[in-house]
């Protein structure tokens, strides 16, 4: 089965309405052999913020050492979001086994009139999975109420009920007290439940509940009972992070958390005591965990200037808690994009959001969205003068920001939906393909899930351009028809959902390309409802193709101003430089302060570009290094070179570490764990340095287990480009940033040289792409056993550079300077002459 025909499957039971209940999800579990009867589940229900919970919940877990599944929903742009394992989605792979598993089973029920839902088979699937993966706790956002969710067919042994509003009364109840007993069932046993429910609704909990612990904001002067747990919202420290303090008779906690708002206070404190009910967490892992649970779109702030926040508050209640963060804010006009779904009350949710100057309103490419001539009727009643309608999410962002100045606000809301589509501005990704022969296509095609036959017929005609990119239904079907109508070749996955993103595998000569970019820019996007969004697909690939260059580069401009970075024009080498006594290759060799003096000294006599000072380990089985013992290795090396003709890089995980490297005189910070330290990409940006970020999976939990890749490139894209994103997010520039896919870090060997011979395939994420294969044991793959791996590391020196790679970090730094210059040498030996005599 391909993964298409998979995710069409389920997307399909979306025609069966939800039922209340769980004997249907239990019969699908019992019929797939109970998989996950030793998995303990932790259960969080609530009318609002139950996904932000879960997820503050699961990091926190993961960062006391717990192997941590997590299910929520919607997801937004991509199914299998909605259940991870350690923070990896579950792989495409799974999915299809899933079905093929369950297909026959669910046909089956249909035929009886009794299928299983959407949602209840989704659940089953996320609980089917953790327990193949063998995870220590599932986390598991609950859908609607409690008593009848599909989530409650496990009995939990820890459970929440975040918050209670009016929601889905038809089902729930008319009132806040009914729907809070509804939810109040996914009380565990042998645990008090957690609640941030206040008033008559917390009386309904306790009737259901018994036993309860009660989280709640600390407010001078108030009448009400004091909670059990008191949070206290401190406000923000920054644009993206709060601080807050969470507090009972037993201990007290501080920390940043970077999910705004008083109402994220709250989740934290219920999130922190479901964490010390769960595993004896420390403070330090607690308030790590709770900084680093990053949750797109929910009040996510993109940009500064303007201020850019995407926000998928979708009822009143959360509007208003949307309304009171975005008060902390200076701005001056805010431009409001709003998408809703039909079915909820949207001049309540107009009512609630701040005044805005403007609002465009639109429509997510979904069957339940509001027609935007609606909600152009709702808040044009609600007193907003300027008030306008856009077809599609893309197109009413893009005007939006062009029309918002520098101290302006833009907001997009109502939806996740919403948020989704708007936030695919920052997060697509077109990856080049190198197409060698048919087998190179047929991955390709494969990869982007299109049919067998589709496959079959296109894969001789993959030879010239090919891109591998994402685009919305709509979009797709215009792109498609336009590069046909040129004369290339367009392959559309076939997953045929009205609103889901579509794959695609784009083929044709440069000049088709631009013809088609041509094409796209130039359709009226505003009268043809075909060319929705199409100017951000036409942008998005110029970028990928670089097709504002032209095919061969001019020659080295000598009287300008030089590139700020050696490998804004030409691969670099990285020179290692381990001053600690257990590195893998060369440890101890380097430790006093002298030896590692003379070999900078060496390196950059030999040619280096830059010099990467560590002084810890990250060999598997290392012993940890204390922050002040690592920072005594590293600064008077730094210190004793910084006035060597190089630039200096600081090889650490941490960020204190990082910032007294960039105060004694370096001047980039290669992390290696890939930001997990929350305050690691802050110091890069106030020291406004370069930084490199790896792809580190599991880096948190244990570093042995398997990793599942359906295509170890592409994952490590998608994985790096949030990565990016996070560091942009915290006022790092993208100029500045460098990627590294982690070569050797939980991946096989062959998947290790699967992401050498596609370096190049990195070059989507739209940053330089460093490549640290070193005497790696990757080696072993080829024959070379440790201490016999200078050749085969040499070697793949001249291939990283051959496929564009910027940078190689290296040990050996003569043997791969050469290398990389015969390279670049065989690839445009006039331009390289200027390099190799300046």
């Amino acid at each position: 089965m391909e993964y298409h025909e998979a995710a069409d499957f389920l997307f399909d039971l979306r025609r069966f309405r939800p039922k209340p209940g769980t004997e249907s999800t239990s019969r699908l579990l019992a019929h797939l052999e109970n998989p996950h009867e030793d998995v303990e589940f932790v259960q969080i229900a609530g009318s609002n913020g139950k996904g932000s919970t879960a997820r503050m919940l699961e990091q926190s877990l993961r960062e006391a050492g717990l192997s941590v599944g997590l299910y929520t929903s919607p997801h937004l742009e991509d199914l299998r979001e909605r259940v991870r394992v350690d923070g990896r989605k579950i792989p495409r792979s799974a999915v299809c086994e899933y079905v093929e598993a369950a297909r026959e089973y669910i046909t089956g029920r249909g035929a009886d009139g009794d299928s299983p839902t959407f949602f209840e088979t989704m659940t089953a699937m996320a609980i089917w999975h953790f327990g193949r993966e063998d995870v220590d706790v599932a986390v598991l956002e609950v859908g609607i109420g409690g008593k009848y969710d599909a989530t409650s067919v496990v009995d939990p042994v820890a459970s929440a009920v975040t918050s209670v509003t009016l929601e889905h009364t038809g089902i729930l109840g008319d009132t806040e007290a009914e729907i809070a007993h509804d939810k109040a069932h996914v009380a565990p046993a042998d645990r008090p439940l957690v609640t941030g429910v206040k008033g008559d609704a917390l009386e309904a909990i306790r009737d259901v509940a018994g036993d309860v612990v009660t989280v709640g904001s600390r407010t001078a002067g108030s009448d009400a009972p004091p909670t059990d747990v008191q949070v206290s919202y401190d406000g923000r420290v920054n644009h993206t992070e709060a601080a807050v303090t969470v507090e009972t008779d037993d201990w007290f906690l501080e920390t940043r958390i970077p999910l705004l708002g008083t109402h994220q206070a709250e989740n934290a404190g219920i999130a922190a005591t479901l964490a010390r009910q769960l595993t004896d967490i420390s403070d330090a892992e607690l308030a790590r965990g709770l900084r680093n649970a990053h949750w797109p779109g929910r009040f996510e702030v993109m940009d500064t200037e303007p201020l850019v926040v995407l926000d998928g508050a979708h009822n009143p209640g959360a509007c208003e808690g949307l309304a009171e963060t975005l008060g902390t804010y200076d701005y001056d006009d805010l431009s409001l994009v709003f998408g809703a779904m039909h079915d909820k009350d949207h001049r309540e949710m107009a009512a609630a959001l701040p005044t805005p100057d403007s609002v465009i309103a639109t429509e997510p490419t979904l069957q339940r969205a509001e027609d935007p001539a609606v909600l152009e009727t709702v808040f044009t009643e609600a007193g907003v003068d300027d008030v306008r309608t856009s077809a599609a999410v893309p197109d009413a962002l893009e005007t939006a920001l062009e029309e918002a100045s520098s101290d302006d606000c833009v907001l997009v809301t109502g939806s996740l939906f919403a948020v989704a589509e708007a936030r695919s501005r920052w997060t697509s990704t077109g990856v080049p393909k190198r197409i060698r022969n048919r087998e190179d296509a047929r991955e390709t095609f494969t990869m982007a899930n299109v049919p067998g036959a589709g496959s079959r017929r296109l894969r001789g005609d993959a030879v010239h351009r090919v891109v591998k990119t994402t685009f919305g239904p709509r979009q797709a079907t215009t792109v498609k028809q336009e590069l046909l109508r040129l004369g290339g070749e367009c392959a559309l996955s076939g997953l045929e959902q009205d609103d889901e993103a579509v794959d695609a595998v784009l083929m044709g000569t440069l000049s088709q390309f631009e013809r088609l970019v041509d094409t796209l820019e130039s359709k009226p996007s505003a009268a043809d409802t075909s060319a929705r969004g199409l100017a951000d697909v036409a942008c998005d690939l110029r970028e990928t193709l670089a097709l504002d260059s032209s095919a061969s580069e001019p020659a080295a401009d000598t009287t300008g101003p030089q590139p700020q970075y050696p490998w804004d024009d030409r691969t670099a080498v990285m020179g290692i430089l381990n001053v600690t006594p257990d590195s893998f290759h060369d440890g101890g060799e380097y430790d006093a302060l002298e030896d590692a003096v003379a070999r900078a000294k060496a390196m950059v006599e030999a040619g280096v570009d830059v010099i990467d000072v560590g002084g810890e380990s990250t060999r598997p089985g290392a012993d940890p290094v204390p922050v002040e013992d690592e920072i005594d290795r590293v600064t008077p090396v730094i210190e004793r070179i910084a006035d060597l003709d190089v630039h200096i890089s600081i090889d650490t995980r941490k960020a204190a570490v990082a910032e007294a490297a960039l105060e004694a005189g370096a001047d980039i910070v290669n992390d290696v764990s890939g930001l997990e330290d929350p305050e690691m990409r802050f110091v890069v940006a106030e020291h406004d340095a370069g930084l490199v970020v790896m792809h580190s999976i599991d880096s948190i939990v244990v570093p042995d287990r398997n990793v599942a890749y359906d295509d170890v490139v592409e994952d490590t894209i998608d994985h790096l480009a949030e990565r990016i994103l996070l560091a942009e997010k915290a006022g790092v520039d993208r100029e500045k940033i460098v990627v590294d896919p982690g070569i050797g870090f939980g991946k096989s060997a062959r998947e290790s040289f699967e992401l050498l011979g596609r370096a190049d395939e990195f070059r989507a994420l739209g940053c330089p792409v460093l490549i640290g294969h070193s005497h790696k044991s990757m080696f072993e793959h080829v024959g070379r056993e440790a201490g016999d791996r200078l050749e085969a590391t040499v070697a793949a020196s001249a291939i990283a550079a051959d496929r564009g790679a910027d940078i190689v970090r290296v040990h050996d730094v003569p043997e791969n300077v050469a290398a990389v210059r015969t390279a670049l040498a065989a690839r445009d030996p006039d331009r390289f002459e200027w390099y190799s005599n300046n």
